[in-house]
């Protein structure tokens, strides 16, 4: 099956115009008439994702954060970026992105069925795609009312995560959860608009946090790596179902930071 057809199975469920002005997603470097017949899958297009998907033999590199983000001036071997473009192209691999769109269409309802939630709507409403409004994160309850400390404990085991940070009182009641995987900044003021006792997002900063918890809202950072990685899971049975012989490999779980 070449790129292409790859590409256009995807985006019939995740298609390029549901993801936000912003961004950039789809196909990146490389051949669209590829002939593909393995494909690795990772959250970044890392130096050391590149090494592993050429040892794998991938024609077909996908991530969920794309590796062209901002404008380039060049492609050489001078900049850390491109060094990366001009390697997936001389190994002939085809690299495609798929961010914000997954985001809007997987990602959210993903993150709402790994966190349990019920009785849940869209968190940050980007635009209506089908009749039905859709957007980042989601906003829902939790099964039962437990306190901030015993949430941290769900968060974790329910993410797979050796640690979380936190702000709030870790006494108080909590039971209306909101979720935006990624950098989470912008969903503070989503989730205290539509009554969330507590965020779960990633990359949240000093004053974030103490502004989100001055009005109400505890937070649980459980980093962007953390909140996103269940992309490359979803997205390899999503594949498996729809490919026939295609050889699918993930990157394994490699958290960026951790606790020394």
């Amino acid at each position: 099956m070449q790129c292409k057809e790859i590409m256009n199975i995807i985006e019939e469920t995740y298609p390029k115009e549901a993801a936000l002005g912003f961004d950039n997603v789809g196909l990146q470097a490389g051949r669209s008439d590829k002939e593909v017949a393995r494909i690795y899958l990772a959250l970044d297009a890392t130096e050391e994702v590149i090494r592993a998907a050429k040892a794998f033999g991938a024609d077909m590199l996908i991530t969920h954060h794309p590796l062209i983000f901002s404008p380039l001036k060049a492609v050489t071997d001078e900049n850390f970026v491109s060094r990366r473009i001009l390697e997936l192209v001389q190994s002939d691999i085809s690299y495609y992105a798929m961010h914000t769109n997954y985001d809007v269409l997987g990602m959210a309802e993903l993150s709402e069925r790994i966190l349990g939630l019920s009785d849940t709507q869209v968190l940050d409403v980007t635009g209506e795609i089908g009749g039905r409004e859709e957007g980042i994160g989601r906003i829902g309850s939790l099964e039962k009312s437990m306190t901030l400390r015993e949430c941290c404990g769900y968060v974790k085991e329910r993410l797979g995560l050796d640690f979380v940070k936190v702000s709030g009182d870790l006494d108080r009641e909590v039971r209306r959860l909101a979720v935006s995987p990624g950098s989470g900044k912008s969903a503070v003021a989503p989730a205290i608009a539509k009554g969330a006792n507590v965020l779960v997002t990633g990359d949240i900063g000093h004053h974030d946090g103490l502004d989100a918890w001055e009005q109400g809202l505890a937070v649980i950072d459980a980093g962007h790596y953390g909140t996103e990685y269940i992309f490359i899971e979803d997205m390899k049975q999503f594949l498996e179902k729809r490919l026939d012989g295609a050889e699918i490999r993930t990157a394994p779980a490699a958290h960026p930071f951790f606790i020394q």
